[in-house]
């Protein structure tokens, strides 16, 4: 033998052999390994049962059978010992026979039929040796005993309802539960379940079809659990998250791990796949996740803006799944199984770095130089055919930014991250998306996407506003009112830089009163009042003001000549025209009269 036990390991797997425990079962009660269990047992003359059938297949027989009452000599010592693990079912009158345990089964797809148990737990009869016994040799023509009872199932009449549940997607305890809830079903779960098995046998299942496409046209993106590795932050092992792009005419495929993951994560991974390959797809297949569909929907769905944007620059498309319908994208499915089970399977790493480090030799080494079991060729080669119809990389990689939704404000501006940037007027009171970098902050439409604004970025709580977009009631700085008196008139301009040269910003509100003047006794009576202020150096707007009030009015003139002033000879003829106008219409209408009778008049008259 392999491993030489003690006495008391011994005497252990050989008193749960005769128990009939299985080999997997003494393994996890005394640590002994099943091949060194065995042996054991095969050498004292005990049966060893095959795994999964307790009361199926019957025990070889054992060479020599003690009698009933016989106990060898190292029996007492056995069951005496402290370390022996007690069976499961401890309570019976008998403790030379052990009854099997139930099985327990969740759904309907694990089921197997019920166990053998003995109903007469008599010492006295021969059970045990009647279950070891070989079966005897039949006669041809005796029929075998029927295994179950000929009657009908008791779900025979909830047929319907049973095959509404399972066109539903439900399972069988989900429709046995029902059954007992709604309708009043009286049998057990296991009923339902072998019900439900022989529902299934008759039905054929569907074939999936085969998604075949052209080099450097789809690449199918999903996560799944990586391995263990140590989090730097925390110094203890946590689950990694597997990220697999695999392109669809080759399986040419990128892993890559990642601790977490968002919407910038997710973009940047896609990105990446893209730098490694050397190229990127036109169409890209995901799952409704977060990450990349906002709103799932079959026929528009609302992708993740910057998933959008990320893969808008470099040129593809996404295309999310149906709903509960990952076999649109079986092939990344596959790839992410292949690699759980192949290169990471009960691997754990102390950084990430090693852990992805070890998943790339072994993409280099194993994975790219594999024959596909569907292709029959090899990766290395196909992805070699593949890679010229890729589409080619942008020179600049994509400048991320973050996005959100924020409300125009009474002052028409947004507020990001404490800075305040003006949206278009007639906004206020409504939202719109928002997208802001490092160096810009841009403002969309919520509707179509159209850009509103785009300003640079600020300092927290200083405030950025286009000079088209202020209020109309808002103040003009300084230099906009001296700007504006200057193309006003050249005197009125020096005047006004007088006044706020002398006397600063006290003298801002009346270059205000100034440029009143002007709209209220035009500009050259305004222009003359500010020459002679400035000959006589009396930068007052009080001067200005009483010089303008105390100047005579000028008397109105009546142009003589002036383009909007017609000729009188066009008067004249228009006169003209319209009298000869009215003098024709009354001439037809006299002509349209009937003619009058005869003394029709001096009748009338007298």
């Amino acid at each position: 033998m392999a491993n030489v036990l003690n006495d008391e390991k011994k005497q252990q797997v050989l008193a749960l052999g005769r128990l009939g425990w299985s080999l997997r079962k003494i393994e996890q009660a005394t640590g002994v390994r099943r091949e060194t269990a065995s042996n054991y047992l095969k050498a004292a003359g005990i049966a060893v049962r095959p795994a999964g059938a307790w009361g199926r297949r019957s025990a070889l027989p054992e060479p020599a059978m003690p009698e009933v009452g016989a106990t060898s000599p190292a029996e007492p010592e056995m069951l005496a010992g402290p370390s022996l693990s007690k069976p499961a079912n401890e309570g019976l009158a008998d403790p030379g026979v052990s009854k099997p345990a139930n099985e327990v089964t969740t759904d309907f797809g694990a089921g197997k039929p019920a166990p053998v148990r003995s109903t007469d737990l008599n010492p006295q009869q021969p059970t045990v040796q009647a279950v070891c016994e070989p079966e005897k040799a039949r006669p041809a023509n005796e029929a075998l005993p029927p295994t179950r009872s000929p009657s009908p199932s008791a779900c025979e009449p909830y047929r319907e309802l049973i095959e509404l549940g399972l066109a539903r997607g439900r399972n069988a305890m989900a429709i046995w539960q029902d059954l007992v809830s709604q309708a009043g079903f009286a049998s057990g779960y296991q009923s339902v379940k072998r019900f439900i098995r022989r529902l299934r046998g008759t039905q054929t299942p569907e074939a999936h079809p085969v998604i075949i496409t052209r080099p450097g046209e789809e690449a199918q993106v999903d996560y799944g659990l990586g391995p263990m590795v140590r989090d730097p932050q925390t110094g203890k092992y946590r689950r990694t998250r597997l990220f697999v792009l695999t392109l669809g005419y080759s399986r040419k495929a990128v892993r890559l791990l990642v601790f977490r993951s968002n919407s910038r994560t997710w973009a940047e991974l896609h990105e990446k796949a893209f730098r490694r390959l050397g190229g990127a797809v036109r169409i890209v297949v995901l799952d409704n996740l977060r990450e990349g569909v906002l709103v799932p929907d079959v026929y528009d769905p609302t992708l993740n803006p910057l998933y959008r944007d990320v893969l808008a620059h470099y040129g593809a498309t996404a295309l999310p799944c149906r709903v509960q319908h990952p076999d649109r994208k079986g092939k990344v499915e596959a790839g992410i199984g292949h690699t759980q089970r192949t290169p990471l399977k009960g691997l754990r790493f102390e950084s990430l770095e090693e852990a992805q480090a070890y998943l790339d030799r072994w993409e280099a080494h194993w994975a790219d130089t594999r024959i596909h079991g569907t292709t029959k060729r090899q990766v290395a080669a196909m992805f070699a055919e593949e890679k010229p119809a890729l589409l080619p990389l942008p020179l600049e990689p994509f400048r991320y930014y973050q996005y959100g939704q924020r409300t125009v404000h009474l002052d028409g501006c947004v507020e990001v991250e404490a800075a305040y940037y003006g949206a278009p007027p007639g906004w206020i009171g409504r939202v719109v998306n928002v997208q802001w970098d490092g160096l810009y902050v841009r403002l969309l439409d919520p509707h179509n996407g159209q850009l509103l604004r785009e300003h640079v970025r600020q300092q927290r709580g200083r405030y950025r506003v286009k000079p088209e977009d202020h209020p109309k009631r808002t103040p003009l700085g300084t230099l906009q009112l001296l700007a504006r008196a200057a193309r006003a008139g050249t005197n009125i301009g020096a005047f006004c830089q007088a006044i706020h040269r002398e006397q600063g910003e006290l003298g801002v509100r009346r270059i205000l009163g100034v440029l009143a003047l002007a709209k209220k006794f035009g500009l050259p009576a305004v222009e003359e009042a500010c020459t002679a202020a400035l000959e006589l150096k009396v930068h007052e707007y009080r001067f200005v003001r009483r010089y303008l009030e105390r100047r005579p009015q000028t008397p109105l003139t009546l142009q003589q000549v002036d383009p909007l002033i017609r000729e009188l000879v066009q008067y004249r003829d228009l006169i003209q025209q319209r009298l000869e106008e009215q003098e024709h219409q009354q001439a037809s209408l006299f002509e349209a009269l009937p003619p009058e009778t005869p003394g029709t008049s001096s009748e009338v008259h007298e």
